[in-house]
């Protein structure tokens, strides 16, 4: 019995196949082509989704825009090379066929498997049987290429696809010298205190692109600084499982600070930029209390010892910001050339016993989770007991790391203890974060007194720095 078509659909698809078995769409349609014209049914539209799976449950533009037509009756039968091209699933299978019998279409074939008569018992039969067949293979596609990257990250090796990773070549493993400075820089900013849009503000101001050819973002400095890539470390499934073939650009300590600081939950990421650089800094000779950032009416900016509901200070100190931030820059200048410093300095990590009881027990914790994560690829402990195992120690690294990221913000000042004038000549230029992430690397907080009696001018001896 010969079918009276009056508008065929013709559907082609493929997904991503690295096994090389699928063939490509302008194949598909060709075929299907010359199966309408066999069967002289006209070909109403063609529908395409090329590079998209009908097994991973992602939006089908093509599909979706055929089956409005079919169930609006402008098309009213359906050709594909192969029925796992128009599903993978028994679910979106029945769908169709629902489809099927309420619009009443015409015919359904595939130019491999036959043609069938959804609107038949026996017909309905058959494509089941071959949408539950497609449904393994897709199952057991699946579970053999999870297979092939947890063995690829075991050895550290690179795996998947999509954009080079920043710092490395199309490769994936070796080292571009140019964007390894970048990251390496980046990350030492980040770490003295600078913000994230003010580093990327300042890359995006010299022309440095990321690896996509796009500007920075926070986002996308965020996600790079706290990649285990650039550690030289191989994560699957956001579990670090050991060194990568790759070099590393910044060492395990520095990613474990960076990771530790940019997750940390109370990390305000949204605030406004700083307009006070001494903000939080300093504190009433009075009373104690933190002073605020608070203008007067007509906009000139000032620190006060504000009083009142959720402030508690006693009100009776304000000093006028612009010469207050010169003196203390001035001041902070004048300090790194001191013997002091570079003596403070020196000893700066050695001496603080309790940053050197974070990094060792954060050491011993991660030592502890690359044990274990190769006795359970080994095959020496289950799943359960990996876990079991692994939750206790987790903390422990947690909150190591925390400790960790809170100790020593040395590492902005090295450059600069002993070569002051480096630091003035780039003083004016630099963002505010890092004027203010250099300035608390130094100065501890400064105490301001109260102004003499009838004295308008600022007064230096009102000031008194703490130092680091």
């Amino acid at each position: 019995m010969v079918l009276e078509v009056r508008a065929a659909a013709i559907y082609a698809r493929i997904s991503a196949d690295h096994e090389g078995r699928a063939l490509g769409v302008a194949r598909q349609v060709e075929e299907c082509r010359r199966e309408t014209e066999r069967r002289g049914w006209p070909v109403g539209e063609v529908y395409v989704d090329n590079d998209v799976s009908a097994y991973s449950g992602t939006r089908r533009p093509g599909y979706v825009a055929m089956f409005e037509d079919l169930k609006a009756g402008l098309r009213d039968a359906v050709v594909v090379w192969h029925q796992d091209r128009l599903t993978r699933t028994p679910r979106e299978l029945e769908d169709f066929v629902d489809l099927f019998e309420a619009a009443g279409l015409r015919g359904y074939a595939s130019v491999s498997g036959g043609e069938y008569d959804l609107g038949s018992g026996d017909g309905r039969f058959m494509a089941r049987i071959q949408a539950a067949a497609a449904r393994k293979e897709s199952d057991d596609k699946s579970r053999r290429l999870r297979s092939k990257h947890a063995q690829l990250a075991e050895a550290g090796a690179v795996s998947g696809g999509g954009s080079r990773p920043y710092g490395y070549g199309p490769d994936r493993t070796t080292k571009v010298p140019d964007e390894a400075t970048v990251i390496r820089g980046a990350a030492k900013r980040v770490l003295a205190g600078e913000s994230l849009r003010s580093v990327c503000a300042e890359l995006n101001e010299r022309g440095i692109v990321s690896a996509t050819g796009g500007a920075w973002t926070p986002s996308t400095l965020r996600r790079m600084l706290c990649s285990a890539r650039i550690a030289g470390l191989r994560e699957h499934h956001g579990e670090i499982v050991g060194k990568a073939v790759w070099p590393a650009i910044i060492d395990r300590r520095s990613h474990d600070r960076l990771v530790s600081l940019l997750t940390d939950p109370e990390r305000q990421t949204s605030r406004p930029a700083r307009r006070y650089v001494l903000a939080g800094l300093l504190r009433c000779g009075k009373c104690d209390t933190v002073l605020v950032s608070r203008p007067r009416p007509d906009g000139t900016r000032r620190y006060v010892c504000a009083s009142g509901p959720g402030h508690g200070g006693c009100g009776g100190i304000a000093i006028t910001a612009d010469p207050l931030e010169a003196w203390i820059a001035e001041a902070v200048l004048v300090r790194l050339d001191s013997p002091r410093m570079a003596a403070t300095m020196a000893g700066a990590r050695t001496d603080d016993e309790a940053a050197a009881d974070a990094q060792t027990e954060l050491a011993a914790g991660q030592a502890r989770m690359d044990e274990l994560a190769t006795m359970f690829a080994a095959g020496e402990i289950t799943r359960r007991e990996w876990l079991a195992a692994r939750a206790p120690i987790e903390t422990r690294v947690q909150r190591a790391k925390k400790r960790v990221a809170r100790h020593s913000r040395a590492p902005v000042l090295d450059e600069y203890v002993g070569h002051a004038e480096r630091l003035r000549a780039q003083w004016d230029g630099l963002k505010l974060t890092r004027q203010q992430a250099i300035i608390a690397a130094a100065l501890a907080h400064a105490v301001i007194r109260p102004a003499s009696p009838g004295r308008v001018a600022f007064d230096g001896r009102r000031v008194r720095p703490v130092w680091r």
